[in-house]
This record gives structure tokens, sequence and C-alpha cells, in this order.
């Protein structure tokens, strides 16, 4: 059953659990943060997928030897709930002293509890680190921002108003920067990555972006709701033709989050970035 965030694990001294425990994850409902951004959760603007990639996954194999792997777990941007990350790296400990007697089987069961946490269905990749070592290392597609000369002083809240556009030229592009940053709304971690746009409709003033995107840098919120304070944003401005907002976050606890929001079905890269 989702709870109020303040009584997860986040920001407490916690006993690591080595034997599997369920119980352990921490469901944290969408809806408040929805009707926070002016979200109707019946009638959703975009699409998309948290994608998550779990780098510290092991368990035991049906003779008691420790395997590793690397998780990779989609969670659908409509399901009910997130779930929280300390909670879901606790969980994920659990499993370090348990049989299964296959990947799949332990993929199986996966799924299995975190859709129960999440309320949608969840897909479950456990995948070799050779599999993962093979793709490598990616550079985000499109435009950085990151190197224009912009005079910035405003740090938080989120001020759409810094965005800007050029009605007259309709473009079709992708952009993208390494200067996002915001904070656990919980702890006040800072939470690092990178975000990626692409869009068509009334080009973008891209210094102005830039601003935008720095204006989320002491903003306190969970990655999935700054990526759709984000993506409504520009939609707002923009009434684009499409608009797919990526963010990359850097791992923390062995686990990266990687929220996609879009207005029409796409299928995102999930290879990791440099930072991740």
């Amino acid at each position: 059953m989702a709870q109020d965030v303040h009584h997860s694990p986040l920001g407490k001294t916690t006993e690591y659990v080595a034997e599997y425990a369920p119980e352990l994850l921490f469901p944290i409902p969408r809806e408040p943060k929805w009707r926070e951004l002016g979200i109707d959760p019946q009638a959703l603007p975009f699409q998309g997928v948290d994608l998550w990639n779990c780098y510290e996954l092991s368990w035991l194999n049906d003779r008691g030897k420790p395997l590793v792997a690397i998780g990779e777990f989609a969670i659908p941007a409509h399901s009910p709930c997130i779930i929280e990350s300390k909670s879901f790296k606790l969980y994920l400990n659990s499993l370090n002293q348990t049989r299964f007697a296959s990947r799949e089987a332990l993929a199986e069961v996966l799924a299995r509890d975190l859709s129960a946490a999440a309320g949608a269905s969840v897909a479950v990749r456990v995948r070799t680190l050779d599999e993962v070592a093979e793709e490598g290392v990616a550079r985000p597609a499109g435009e950085c921002l990151d190197e224009l000369d912009v005079a910035i002083d405003c740090y938080g809240p989120p001020d759409a108003g810094l965005l800007a556009c050029d009605r007259a030229q309709v473009v079709s592009e992708t952009l993208y920067s390494h200067l996002l940053k915001s904070n656990c709304p919980v702890t006040g971690q800072p939470d690092w990555g990178t975000v990626v746009i692409d869009y068509r409709g009334p080009a973008l003033d891209r210094a102005a972006l830039l601003a935008y995107v720095v204006s989320l840098r002491m903003h306190g919120d969970f990655h999935e709701q700054c990526v759709e304070r984000i993506y409504l944003d520009l939609k707002a401005l923009l009434a684009p033709e499409h608009l797919c907002v990526h963010a990359r976050y850097v791992r923390r606890g062995g686990l990266d989050i990687n929220p996609f929001r879009t207005t029409h079905p796409v299928n995102p890269d999930n290879r990791r970035l440099v930072r991740q």
C-alpha cells in the first residue's frame, strides 16, 4: 500500500537485510505531485517510462554460488506509484543471500514484486556484464547547450518564464544539457543529471532554455516530477507537434533513474552516459 514519503527509509539509519524481503519496497503515490503540477490523473498529457538501472544486483544460484548482473527495470509513467529509491536498493540487497534457479526465475520474482509496488506491469531484464559492456558509453543525441555564454542568476524555484521561442521558425531538433541538478525533497541530497529534449515546434531560444534548466538547481523534487515539470513547461510554451524529455540521472547507491516523457510512442535509448 502506498504511503507518505516521510515514512520511507530515506534519511534514516537502516539495517540491511540479506535475504528476500519484498515488504521493503516503499510505494509513493504519483497523484499528489500530478495534481500539484496541474495534471489530471485520468487524462495524463504524456506517455513514457521510468528506466531504472541497478549495478549492484547479486544473488545465489541453486548451488549457493554468488552471481552478479545488471538489472533494468521499466516502470510505466502511468503507474499509480513510484518506488522510493532507498527502499528499492534495500529490496535488491535482500536478494544477496537468496537462491534462484536461473536468471529467468530471478527476473520473474523482480517483475512480480515491482509490479505490485508500482501498481502497473514493470518490465525487467537481468543483463550480463558482457551484454552491457558491449553497448559501451553513449553520447546524448543532438546538440549540447552547455558551452553557451549565458549570465544566470536563477537557481530555483524553477521558472518557466525564462523560456522563449521563435514562433516564426519551426524546427525539428534535439538539444541537451549536462547541467541538470535538483535536490531530494526529503534528504536535500543533490541529484545530478543530463536532460535531453527532442521536439518539433517553434524554435527554442537556446540560451533561455539553458537558463531554465539551471533554474531547477536548488529545487527539491523527485526525478520523475522534475522531468514532468520540464515536459509540461515546454509543452505549454511550444504546443509542439511532438515532444520528448528524457533525463539521465547519475546513479546513487548503485541505482540510476531515467524518466522519459513523450507525446508520441518512442523507444528510449537506455545506454548509460559517461557520468552514470
